[in-house]
């Protein structure tokens, strides 16, 4: 080939390789090095302002010495676009010297943010990627626009515009703003159904957590657009389905469509429903060769014959797991096989029982835990390393776990060990604060304001103790108690405690006598069995009735003065709820019997049984029934008033503390009197009142009702004294909030049942802080 035809191939060449990758070269110096071979000397760089020249050749995929070749330059030009520190790249080629030039890209100086008055500052700067100090690229600054848009979508904001802006800065550093309009929040103005006909658009719709837009849901945030949202009512509807009968039933499409000035979305969800089956032939089919079919099958929830339900096949899946659990099986697995015959209109049911060891605890593993020991959290555990797996203990030692207060969210996982027989507990643990700081007050119908303050830590150190200081101030009273409590004792399940207590009641004003309580009680508890617990206590206490008014009720006349107290009482605890925090199903019983006579100058006996029991009605009602009774009697003497039981308050709502029971109103003065004996019973519904569940808002029904007698005291004639069993009977409603700042509630409470000299109290408001 002649050297005129060699240099016109190679300019076409480079000509081809500069329009696509920015490569500038001479056509003089191009023959030049076609005629010397191609050999690159030398390697210029021009154009860097922070970045160092051996930076920018180390990108390079040529070197001095290397044969002239397109390719690699091309080659050279992406490597250098790709570390995003450059604008701009091109390169000239001049007698045996690579002279590449860059435009580097600015560093960004700062990033700001206008406009955004629903989304706080700290949550934008968290999603956005780009920062301070860092290369700005308009790829990168793209993505953030797209994170931003995703936030506001995220809150319903479908209409929201980001528009970033730069400001060039001196030293090739910019100021970066994200302009952003948020626009309104983005409704459902409409949802419909395509080929729904066993159900209609409204019992669908009710199903859906997503909901129209209405003016009343002002409160939630269910009535804007959320995908996710979406996506979840596309498998409640599902599931409704399937609980129904309808095995084959499909969403095939749920489109949402915004209208065209971007307020609202259209939504609509088409179906395809198929026909209704019935469960037809169940069986268990097992590899675990020892294990007894026929048995398993009382655990199995569907019935042949019995409409289609996916639920119960999971719940058959469910009961048949915890059976086999508790059989050492922790890691067997148990697949439903379903047998449509479209012809009968029926589902064949096999649970297949796959071949499984049988394991034991290798080990238990606890994450998460930042203040609290482990040790705090391991002895709540009924299983230990090396003990036969159980699920049903492992999930009461969940529960257990979590009915400690100490922590936000409990999980427990079973994984499966070094050995097929062996399993690891893995613990995850959220804590929560454990300090909490309550104030409350109230109103009375005879003492006005009632303001009560308590301070307490209930994992003192991480070690799970308890210290307790509370007070009661009220124009009547002022009570003080402080209270510690050591749960494991010695390491030993032995719950040991001590309270000191002070009680005055000096208000001339409003009672006729004064009365100072002071003494200490030791605590003992230990169980007796998995549900049952014990507690023994021994209490003294200096107890005296002073400064009587000649206004007083002769009865408390005849008891001025101070006696001694010196008691132990007996507590027979057992609770077979499911949470001792927040009930949902269970029951619990209490009996307590003290004996005052050991020592000290009083001598009774007093008897208390306590039984609560709970159901849990809807996903969120609780249904919750109390009972109470209490008798005690004098061993050879009165029982004085001090010992006596007061009815009221928290105890009977609607009425003071000791409102109600026998009370002398001779000399127009109203001395509460106490009584030996009494009962009281509260029926309470615990129920959303329509607010998202994350708000933590419950609303609460109940009626109270109780009696309280027989002071064993006798009038003389002219006297006038009321002791009666009478039933009282109120009825009230509350609102609980579980605020950021600690627990609030407001109850209302009416006396529907009283006698004329009750003192009542209609209203109290309680608040509590956590640290």
């Amino acid at each position: 080939m002649g050297l005129v035809s060699r240099v016109a191939a190679a300019c076409l060449l480079i000509g081809s390789t500069t329009a696509t990758s920015a490569i500038a070269l001479s056509s003089g110096a191009l023959a030049q090095e076609a005629f010397t071979g191609g050999i690159i000397r030398e390697i210029r760089v021009e154009g860097t302002q922070r970045i160092e020249g051996a930076t920018v050749r180390s990108y390079l995929t040529v070197q001095p010495g290397d044969t002239f070749s397109p390719e690699r330059l091309d080659d050279s030009v992406k490597s250098l676009f790709a570390t995003g520190l450059f604008a701009d790249v091109t390169m000239r080629f001049d007698r045996g010297t690579l002279i590449v030039s860059v435009v580097e890209n600015p560093i960004i100086n700062r990033i700001a943010f206008e406009g955004n008055r629903r989304v706080k500052l700290e949550d934008l700067q968290a999603e956005v990627q780009l920062r301070p100090r860092v290369v700005y690229t308009r790829t990168r600054v793209q993505n953030d626009v797209q994170r931003i848009l995703e936030i506001y979508r995220r809150s319903g904001r479908f209409a929201a515009r980001v528009e970033p802006k730069i400001v060039q800065l001196e030293q090739n550093r910019v100021d970066l703003i994200f302009e952003i309009d948020e626009g309104p929040l983005t409704g459902v103005q409409r949802i419909n159904f395509i080929n729904n006909n066993v159900f209609d658009d409204g019992e669908l719709r009710d199903i859906m957590l997503t909901k129209e837009s209405r003016w009343w849901r002002f409160l939630t945030s269910n009535d804007t657009y959320d995908p996710d949202r979406l996506n979840y009512d596309r498998e409640q509807i599902r599931r409704f389905y399937l609980r129904n009968g309808y095995a084959d039933f499909r969403v095939l499409s749920s489109v949402a469509e915004l209208t065209p000035d971007r307020e609202d979305f259209f939504i609509t969800i088409t179906v395809d429903e198929g026909q209704r089956y019935k469960f037809g032939k169940i069986e268990i089919r097992s590899e675990i060769p020892e294990l007894d079919t026929e048995f398993l099958k009382l655990f199995v929830a569907a019935r042949e014959g019995d409409w289609y339900n996916a639920d119960l096949i999971e719940t058959s899946i469910n009961s048949l797991s915890d059976i086999l659990g508790d059989l050492q099986y922790a890691f067997v697995e148990i697949d439903p096989l379903l047998q449509r015959d479209p012809e009968t209109q029926t589902v064949g049911l096999v649970f297949e029982i796959n071949q499984s060891p049988r394991a034991f605890v290798e080990r238990i593993d606890i994450q998460g835990n930042i203040a609290t020991l482990d040790k705090v959290i391991r002895r709540e555990f009924l299983l230990v390393e090396g003990d036969p797996f159980s699920i049903t203990r492992l999930r009461r030692s969940e529960q257990r776990v979590k009915d400690l207060g100490f922590f936000e969210d409990v999980e427990v996982r079973t994984v499966e060990g070094s050995q097929p027989d062996q399993s690891v507990v893995t613990v995850n643990v959220t804590e929560q604060p454990t300090g909490e700081i309550q104030f409350g007050f109230g109103y009375s119908t005879t003492e006005g304001g009632l303001l009560d303050f308590s301070i307490r830590q209930r994992n003192l150190l991480g070690r799970g103790q308890d210290l307790r200081l509370s007070t009661l101030l009220s124009n009547r009273s002022f009570e003080i108690d402080l209270s510690f409590t050591e749960p494991y004792f010695l390491d030993r399940d032995l719950a040991a405690g001590v309270d000191l207590f002070r009680v005055v009641r000096d208000d001339r004003d409003t009672i006729t006598y004064d009365l100072e309580s002071t003494g200490i009680v030791l605590r003992a508890g230990y169980p007796l069995s998995a549900r049952l617990r014990q507690r023994l206590s021994y209490t003294l206490a200096q107890n005296s009735i002073e400064n009587v008014s000649i206004f007083a009720s002769r009865f408390i006349r005849e008891q001025e003065g101070t006696s001694t107290t010196s008691s132990i009482e007996s507590l027979l605890f057992y609770d077979a709820r499911d949470s001792r925090l927040n009930p949902r199903d269970g029951w619990y019983v209490s009996v307590a019997n003290e004996f005052a006579g050991l020592g000290g100058s009083v001598r009774f006996l007093r008897n208390r049984v306590t039984a609560a029991s709970y159901w849990g009605l809807f996903d969120t009602w609780v249904l919750s029934l109390t009972g109470e009774v209490g008798y005690i009697f004098g061993l050879g003497e009165k029982v004085r008033i001090n010992d006596r039981f007061f009815l009221g308050g928290d105890t009977l709502r609607g009425f003071e503390p000791g409102g109600v029971g026998p009370r002398d109103l001779t000399l127009g003065g109203d001395d509460a009197l106490g009584g030996q004996r009494f009962a009281r019973s509260s029926l309470e519904i615990t129920l959303p009142i329509g607010l998202p569940d994350e708000l933590g808002v419950k609303g609460h029904i109940y009626t109270d009702a109780g009696t309280l007698a027989e002071s064993g005291e006798e009038a003389r004639p002219g006297e006038d004294f009321r002791d009666g069993d009478a039933l009282r009977l109120s009825v009230g409603v509350g609102v609980s909030w579980r605020s950021p700042f600690g627990p609030i509630r407001i109850d209302l409470a009416y006396p529907i049942a009283k006698e004329e000299y009750d003192q009542t109290q209609q209203f109290r408001f309680s608040f509590g802080g956590r640290f």
